[in-house]
């Protein structure tokens, strides 16, 4: 067997594992709805000449949009409701706590530290990224702790 064969074969056994697969599949979606996010923040920030936190609360719901629709069809295997709006709105309150999360990264980062906006975005994101998963994880995304 090949080496890059090998590789792929444990990468599909990783990704088949719950948690792991789990994991995998939302840092996956995470960089499509990054991508989604940064697009439109940078775009915001840059040509239509918004300050760069109120271009991260617009941006943020586009990849907020993005990124629970990953999850819904893609990323998650257990759902822990079937009420879509409560589901919904845990999702976004577990988000909106992230932003508030990259709100401060960024503050600190570029009014304080004076680093650019757009790389700041990006470590802000990598810092929170971990904090989505976790409560998205465990609030809304895992089996019933009554069933």
């Amino acid at each position: 067997m090949t080496a890059i064969a090998n590789l792929e074969r444990r990468l599909r056994l990783l990704a088949s594992t719950t948690l792991a697969g789990e994991f995998a599949r939302y840092f996956a979606a995470g960089l499509v709805a990054l991508a989604v996010d940064f697009a439109l923040y940078v775009a915001l920030t840059e040509l239509a000449g918004w300050h760069y936190l109120v271009s991260a609360a617009a941006a943020f719901c586009a990849g907020l949009a993005t990124v629970y629709l990953s999850s819904i069809f893609w990323v998650f295997r257990a759902r822990r409701t079937r009420r879509r709006w409560h589901e919904f709105a845990l999702f976004a309150g577990i988000g909106i706590v992230g932003l508030g999360l990259t709100a401060c990264a960024l503050f600190v980062l570029v009014d304080i530290l004076g680093m650019d906006y757009r790389l700041s975005k990006v470590v802000a994101a990598a810092l929170v990224f971990l904090f989505n998963f976790g409560g998205r994880k465990f609030f809304l995304f895992s089996p019933s702790r009554n069933g």
